[in-house]
């Protein structure tokens, strides 16, 4: 009996197990199901919402136009003035019937051989030429979603013919002479004293930078050693100051004085509206008020998100300053040999999908393909920050801090846009060689941070670096994305940079 009720088990206990096997196969099924149509879905949502948008962009920048000029008495121009055209021949300059006189002709290089500076000639005529390697060609080229969808496999050489009117606006921005700059801000930015602050004095010079260091030592005691943290894009020093600066121990804040900055056009820092944001106007202005301000000599960077990418040319510039370079989710795309003469689109197509879904990659397309209705997002959330504030108090009832508010509203539509291409989309053609300087000729301690849920920069962008850096030590961590990868765990990340700036002192 015995031995038949446990034959009888197993009969029953193997059946069990089939038929879980079968409704285990069966939820897979659905699950895959049901994940397929929900990409089909988000797929043609985002065509229809995106093709409305190119139009709406459209229709936007003749609005602007007129506004512009009835409230500022002045036509302001813009990059989606430049009619592009798939190129012809040649890496050389466009030029005969391409535009009238004074026309501006773009051409990017067809190949990854045209290594060389982009070059823009004002006139089929003209000798006057601007070297434009430090310009994302992604600022003229941004293809309609209904184009985008139908072309041809394989990389773009674009060719455009701008407008007179950008043709001055590039040529006023890059070859402006020596001048104050403008002042009063555009009407559609906000003019709050917290925005606009540094309009007055010698303030405009200068990048806004949050200090927090110890009393000078007595003498005989060790040295204290700086820090300098680098935000990320719509950001600004208080993604730092309000998350791991009240997180360090005693011990940490008596050795170690910490810079946040505000890069140029956010946050507090000057917000010039005659600035392209490059990534050499940014770095120039980190050096001026950080390193030559307070006499840097060595330093560690900390930097999140777009700020790695500075934060790489600041170490590549200054090799043998960096005492350790820590990187939060680095926006590296290892560019295919395909896309190679075209990295700059493909990157753009990489931070913006054009999706609907998720959230952060729907709020990114529309920062970066779309610079008109980029544009009103401003006037709408940044300009009336303020407000969005005290709505925010009330709502939550003040349980919640808003810092984050100041961090991602308080920048120019000018910042942002120029900002965004000229130095995410344009790393392209710079994150490689920065991270082979730093594999092969830095000898300080690189620490890389992503988190797994990352949807706007997914975490194989880290794992790059870190195949491309060999020594750098990479952790992941789960249930992260690209903001609470420091928000909500500021104890625990205070605890690994100061461990990364120890270690870094004993080698």
């Amino acid at each position: 009996m015995h031995i038949a009720t446990c034959v009888w088990q197993e009969k029953a206990a193997a059946m069990g197990a089939a038929a879980g096997g079968r409704a285990g196969e069966c939820r897979v099924s659905l699950v895959a199901l049901l994940a397929a149509a929900g990409r089909a879905l988000n797929c043609v949502v985002s065509f229809v919402v995106f093709s409305f948008l190119d139009v709406l962009d459209m229709v936007l920048c003749l609005v602007y136009k007129v506004v512009d000029y009835a409230v500022e008495a002045e036509w302001k121009p813009c990059y989606c003035s430049a009619a592009a055209r798939e190129g012809g021949g040649g890496g050389g300059v466009a030029g005969g019937a391409a535009g009238a006189k004074g026309a501006l002709s773009f051409v990017a290089p067809r190949a990854a051989a045209a290594a060389g500076p982009k070059v823009v000639r004002l006139s089929s005529s003209s000798a006057n030429k601007m070297q434009l390697e430090d310009v994302s060609d992604t600022l003229y080229v941004r293809a309609s979603l209904l184009s985008d969808a139908t072309r041809k496999p394989g990389p773009i050489a674009p060719a455009l013919t701008v407008s007179p009117a950008i043709a001055e606006l590039i040529r006023g921005k890059i070859d402006r002479a020596p001048r104050p700059p403008r002042q009063a801000p555009c009407w559609s930015d906000c003019d709050c004293k917290m925005c606009h602050s540094w309009s007055t004095g010698s303030r405009a010079s200068h990048l806004y930078v949050h200090v927090q260091a110890p009393p000078p030592p007595p003498p005989g005691a060790g040295e204290q050693e700086a820090v300098i943290f680098i935000h990320g894009f719509i950001s600004s020093s208080v993604f730092w100051t309000e998350t791991v600066f009240p997180a360090f121990s005693l011990a940490a804040r008596g050795r170690y004085r910490m810079f946040a900055v505000d890069l140029l056009g956010f946050g507090r820092s000057p917000k010039p509206a005659d600035s392209l944001y490059t990534l050499r106007e940014h770095l120039e202005m980190i050096e001026r008020s950080v390193l030559q301000r307070y006499r840097l000599k060595s330093f560690h960077v900390v930097a999140h998100s777009l700020g790695s990418v500075l934060a790489l040319a600041l170490a590549v510039k200054y090799p043998g300053a960096v005492k350790s370079l820590t990187l939060l989710a680095p926006p590296y795309f290892p560019v295919p040999e395909e896309e190679a003469g075209a990295a700059t689109q493909y990157v753009m197509r990489r931070v913006a999908p054009r999706r609907v879904w998720p959230p952060i990659a729907f709020g990114a397309s529309m920062a970066c393909w779309y610079e008109h209705v980029s544009r009103t997002i401003c006037l709408t959330i940044c300009r009336h920050h303020r407000v969005w504030n005290r709505l925010f108090r009330i709502f939550t009832r003040n349980k919640m801090r808003t810092f984050l508010i100041e961090a991602f509203m308080c920048h120019t539509h000018n910042a942002a846009w120029h900002t965004l291409h000229n130095i995410m989309c344009l790393s392209a053609s710079k994150m490689g060689a920065y991270l082979d300087v730093v594999a092969g000729q830095l000898s300080c301690k690189v620490a890389l941070f992503h988190g797994r849920d990352d949807e706007l920069l997914p975490v194989e962008c880290t794992l790059a670096v870190g195949a491309r850096v060999p020594r750098a030590r990479v952790t992941v961590y789960d249930n992260k994305d690209h903001i609470t990868i420091v928000v909500g765990q500021e104890k625990l990340f205070a605890a690994e940079l100061e461990a990364i700036w120890r270690s870094a002192a004993q080698d």
